[in-house]
């Protein structure tokens, strides 16, 4: 038997993320979670779940996450830590409120919160803690007793996050033509967001040109791409470029784009591009249509060799780095010393959100952090 591991002051794991459509009847209700208060016509609404009609209307985060919890409750049991594992979305079923609702029934008081982005931005951090304040708020007017939350570090520079994307690489570089191989560049793709958003990520010190949510980016790309040429003997060229844009045309949004980038490496003479997702955490909708098919459709129109690397998903190895970070937070929680795992140059991410960091436009209560109005 595994030693026993300790969580405490921990009961629960929740899972938490951005949930999706499990059949064509799901996608246009799913895309009105996702838009609400924005006032998009469900006409224009059936356009944009083009996208996920063209895969039977089925996202496949769902299924995705339900492997990454079966790891994590394989990888827990298998290492003595008992803590239970629990899964809510932002936008979909399992909700976020409803399974809040069942770990307070199943008694569970002071939750962990492990959200599906890995990086600093509204959209991947502060978001996900505005919506936890909001099931917080539900159940306070239901008269149910509270936990208390907290919410994992950002883990974009775990080795159990990095390692796995470095081994996709080389078996996507191994997977080129030999002719083109050693000469391939890479892109380094992540989910583009409003320069606004991405300038104030992170806390109000890192805030600037691009802020966290692209240091970040960047520093990960660098850890990954040093430890390709370690592995093959290679220095290839690479770049972080974005993906999956939305939203308005006059508002700036990072740049460039993938398939404006696959554009300028064929024209600059690239002799073939691996496209990396190293801002997502499985292979949901967002890469399995902007880069396994409008990019992969757009290199084939330019004659230029591609292949996409694979996601984390649920690699044991990022099983490992969830219990490392759990036990990690513990320790910190019980006034222990502890020694967070980082790799790169930024080090370990802050444990607690301060004030000012990742700002919505307008001001809502966010949990888990240090402006929390649920200590």
């Amino acid at each position: 038997m595994p030693d026993v591991l300790d969580a405490s002051p921990y009961d629960a794991l929740l899972l938490l993320s951005f949930g999706g459509p499990e059949g064509p009847d799901d996608v246009v209700p799913f895309l009105e979670n996702v838009t609400r208060g924005r006032g998009i016509p469900k006409e224009r609404l059936k356009e944009v779940g083009q996208h996920y009609f063209l895969f039977g209307g089925v996202s496949p985060i769902n299924d995705q996450n339900r492997a990454l919890l079966d790891a994590l409750r394989k990888d827990f049991a298998e290492h003595g830590l008992d803590l239970p594992v629990y899964w809510g979305n932002r936008n979909w079923a399992p909700y976020l409120t409803d399974t809040l609702r069942e770990m307070v029934g199943d008694g569970r008081r002071r939750i962990l919160v492990l959200a599906t982005s890995a990086y600093a931005s509204y959209s991947g951090c502060r978001q996900y803690r505005e919506n936890l304040a909001d099931a917080l708020a539900a159940l306070e007017s239901e008269g149910l007793e509270l936990p208390k939350i907290d919410k994992l570090r950002h883990y974009f520079n775990h080795p159990g996050f990095v390692e796995p994307m470095v081994d996709g690489v080389v078996r996507s570089l191994a997977e080129l033509p030999e002719e083109v191989r050693d000469g391939a560049h890479i892109a380094f793709c992540t989910h583009s967001i409003p320069t606004s958003a991405a300038d104030t990520s992170g806390p109000v010190e890192e805030h600037g040109d691009g802020g966290a949510y692209v240091r970040q980016h960047l520093d990960v790309a660098q850890v990954i791409a040093d430890a390709v040429r370690e592995r093959t003997g290679v220095d290839h060229p690479w770049q972080l470029v974005y993906q999956s844009r939305s939203g308005a045309p006059h508002i700036p949004w990072l740049e460039p784009d993938i398939c404006d980038h696959l554009e300028e490496r064929q024209a600059a003479g690239a002799p073939a591009v691996v496209m990396a997702p190293i801002g997502f955490v499985s292979d949901h909708m967002e890469v399995l249509y902007d880069l396994d098919t409008e990019a992969t459709a757009k290199a084939e129109e330019l004659g230029l060799p591609v292949r996409r690397s694979a996601t984390v998903g649920a690699d044991p190895r990022f099983a490992a780095a969830v219990r490392d970070l759990v036990l990690e937070r513990a320790g910190d929680e019980r006034g222990q010393e502890v020694a967070p795992c980082a790799l790169g140059a930024l080090g370990a991410s802050h444990n607690l959100c301060p004030v000012g960091c990742c700002p919505a436009r307008a001001p809502r209560p966010a949990a888990a952090g240090a402006d929390s109005p649920y200590a």
